[in-house]
């Protein structure tokens, strides 16, 4: 009987010697894309509300911490933010109707999901005009793209984010900097958790239902994107591979945007 061996994981150290900023980097999307970034031979800085989570997510990669409440805005113009690769990944949900909306809640998804990476982007631009190398990548979402009943902020917040996107990639192109939108359908994170109470009550059926019934019925792949996919697009589009990929928008939605 031959003895089998376990052979050691082998780490692609394509970007060795860049730094990448994940924002919401503790938990879900974000910590999955500052892992295969880290992996990948970056030195990864963890930006998250949550210190605590933010360094314990560090420490698991050997990175740094940044303790940052992004919906503060005015604390952001005036901030340097020497990166390379940045990954505005930040995000909230509010799930209800237009005239039900409060108003205070839909400026605050503004603000951290469009106002702050506007400022971290203006912020990182001019290190890497000087560099000649920049990757900008936003988490966007198929929300980005298509709409939903009941999501008023969210959607009109990832729908200014590719604009946002496109205008970067333009401004950026001539000095090796790129700009690109993921655009994910729901993804398997506590963030579409929270959402499934919230739909149950707005569409008056079980919780139990509501991953089939609403959040899945548009994807022709009947399941949730698993955070990992999305971190191995990130990994890619901060590669050198990727320097004529600039302005897109990458779908990662089960099909649901073909229809």
């Amino acid at each position: 009987m031959t003895q089998e061996t376990e052979l050691p994981a082998t780490s692609n150290d394509g970007l060795r010697g860049r730094r990448a900023l994940v924002t919401g980097g503790a938990s879900g999307i974000g910590f999955a894309c500052a892992q295969a970034l880290a992996q990948a031979g970056a030195a990864v800085t963890i930006a998250d509300r949550d210190e605590q989570a933010a360094r314990e997510a560090a420490a698991r990669l050997g990175g740094n911490a940044w303790a940052v409440d992004l919906s503060q805005t005015e604390s952001l113009e005036q901030c340097s933010v020497e990166t390379d690769i940045l990954v505005n990944n930040a995000g909230i949900q509010r799930v209800a109707a237009i005239d039900e909306f409060d108003p205070g809640a839909w400026r605050l998804i503004h603000r951290l999901m469009l106002e702050a990476p506007f400022l971290l982007i203006r912020a990182a631009l001019p290190g890497m005009r000087e560099r000649g190398f920049g990757r900008i990548i936003n988490i966007s979402s198929i929300h980005g793209l298509r709409a939903s009943a009941f999501k008023s902020a969210y959607v009109s917040a990832k729908h200014g984010l590719e604009g946002l996107s496109k205008v970067t990639a333009l401004e950026g192109a001539e000095h090796g900097i790129t700009s690109n939108c993921i655009n994910p359908g729901y993804v398997r994170t506590a963030l579409v958790e929270q959402q499934i109470a919230d739909q149950a009550k707005l569409h008056q059926i079980p919780e139990s239902q509501v991953v089939q019934k609403i959040l899945l019925t548009e994807a022709a792949i009947k399941r949730l994107v698993e955070p990992e996919e999305v971190a191995s697009l990130v990994a890619w589009l901060s590669s050198s591979s990727a320097g004529m990929v600039t302005g897109a928008s990458y779908t990662m939605d089960g099909g649901w945007s073909a229809r």
